[in-house]
């Protein structure tokens, strides 16, 4: 196995030992270590019939899929490492996947099908140059990689070691797919090799067009979850309910802090980190009127008494999957007559929307049931200049001043699941059971805006939950979090 060369922005400062004397010596005199050959994880069978799937959808075609790289934080300190999710589909590779590693579906040489193997970096031998010189993959850094025999027990899955990609990669014909956005560097090396045309001869705003075309595959191959896949949503989902329990309890710390948002995000964030892997997306924390900022990330403002806090946040476990979860709760402990009246419209308009959810109705079902709530309630209170009615027909949408954002997504291993899926499949799909998404209708009133009386200014409330689609029906998977307005009181009044 060639060693890889030593990493950036190392040399001018490396005090690392070159002589062969030390060479010598920290590669001698380590005890064997015990290696046993593990069984199958759980959802190795489960990958395994993604894989089929995909397979099926492109004959006689070498699908190529990257893990990916770690992406630079700032100079050679990285972002921890995340695998593309299309790579975590389809070798059931977690936290754990190895950088840099390749998954490889070329067809089969009987004409049926295709065969998969996993390229990666095996573990280096403690006498390499790499076992102590190299920060980025180097064991005596970063810890021991499996060996190609581990891994393939492990995940079902045929290895060999990433040296040997090269040779796969020269023998690539222009009609190879390849996941392109997963690792740039990569896929700029595979086309210096094939050809720019990587995938077909057609381009659509650069991209080769049957590129697009497995990216989108392998998107809307997400859309409905297998039963392994709903089982880490649900613990995801159950990992995030703690987390918001813990919030509560900071609750006395957060008001004393003259940035008590980023208590909240990091309370929440220690208990991704101790159930889980990490969060799923930046935790919103967002208390009085940033909660009428959509994606407000910043979360460093104080949290004042009388406040409602925007908490929109999710726990990713080890096998990526995260929950997306939203509560808005009154920091005092309870809703003053206008936060209640705004929550409980936000409310209705929630458990609308998934009174109606069951296999068959299109997916923008979802958000116009949510929209009609949102409408007649803001007509209801004078804010509209036009009936509910009027405000529904698609050349008006006053009501949306005060809710600009969907009502659904889907949800999995992208806390924006299954994104480059055909909009007939998506927004215009028919929804199936097994998918999984939110429901997560919002009211915002800017502190500024002068179209609602005051007393509702600088309110934003938003509830959202994490829908399972069943055979006759829907599960609210993220129920046992309190949403009603008396739950959420006496949820913070227990704690």
């Amino acid at each position: 196995m060639a060693e890889t060369p030593a990493p950036r922005a190392t040399s001018n400062r490396s005090t690392t030992p070159g002589s062969s004397t030390f060479k010598d010596f920290i590669g001698s005199q380590w005890a064997d270590r015990a290696r046993s050959t593990p069984a199958a994880r759980e959802q190795a069978a489960f990958a395994a019939e993604r894989r089929a799937r995909i397979s099926a959808l492109h004959p006689g075609v070498t699908l190529v899929v990257p893990a990916g790289q770690a992406k630079v934080r700032s100079n050679d300190c990285d972002y921890p490492f995340r695998a593309h999710s299309a790579f975590a589909h389809l070798t059931g590779w977690g936290t754990d996947a190895v950088v840099g590693s390749v998954l490889v579906l070329a067809p089969s040489a009987g004409g049926s099908g295709h065969d998969a193997t996993l390229y990666f970096r095996a573990s280096a031998g403690r006498d390499s140059e790499e076992f102590y010189a190299n920060p980025e993959i180097g064991e005596f850094w970063v810890g021991p990689r499996p060996s190609l025999d581990e891994v393939a027990a492990d995940l079902g899955i045929a290895t060999a070691d990433l040296g040997e990609f090269a040779v796969v990669a020269d023998a690539l014909g222009s009609d190879a797919l390849l996941v392109r956005d997963a690792d740039p560097t990569f896929t700029e090396s595979i086309d210096t090799r094939v050809g720019a045309l990587v995938g077909g001869v057609a381009e659509q705003d650069g991209v080769p067009a049957t590129d697009d075309a497995l990216a989108r595959d392998l998107s809307e191959i997400r859309l409905v979850k297998d039963a392994y896949e709903i089982n880490e949503i649900r613990r995801a989902v159950a990992a995030t309910g703690h987390g918001f329990a813990d919030v509560i309890a900071d609750f006395d710390q957060v008001l004393a802090h003259p940035r008590g948002e980023r208590i909240v995000e990091g309370t929440f964030n220690r208990r991704a980190r101790a159930d889980g892997n990490t969060v799923g997306y930046d935790t919103i924390a967002a208390s009085g009127s940033h909660a009428c900022i959509l994606h407000w990330t910043r979360n460093d403002g104080a949290v004042q008494p009388g406040d409602l806090i925007l908490i929109d946040a999710g726990v990713e476990v080890d096998s990526l999957y995260t929950a997306d979860i939203t509560r808005t709760l009154p920091v005092s402990g309870t809703f003053d007559d206008i936060q209640r009246l705004v929550y409980d419209a936000v409310l209705e308009a929630a458990d609308a929307a998934f009174a109606i959810v069951k296999p068959g109705i299109t997916f923008r079902e979802v958000h116009a049931t949510a929209m009609q709530v949102i409408a007649r309630k803001t007509a209801e209170w004078g804010f509209l200049p036009v009936s509910a009615e009027e405000s529904l027909q698609p050349d008006a949408q006053y009501h949306r001043r005060y809710m600009v954002h969907g009502t659904s997504h889907h949800l999995g291993l992208d806390v924006h699941d299954c994104a480059k899926a055909r909009r007939e499949l998506y927004i215009d799909g028919v929804v199936e059971a097994g998918m999984v998404f939110t429901i997560e209708p919002g009211l915002y009133f800017q502190a500024d805006d002068l179209t609602v009386p005051e007393e509702f200014r600088g309110i934003g409330v938003r509830i959202e939950d994490d829908i399972l689609v069943t055979e006759d029906g829907a599960e609210n998977l993220s129920v046992g979090i309190p949403r009603t307005a008396s739950d959420v009181e006496a949820w913070i009044a227990r704690s």
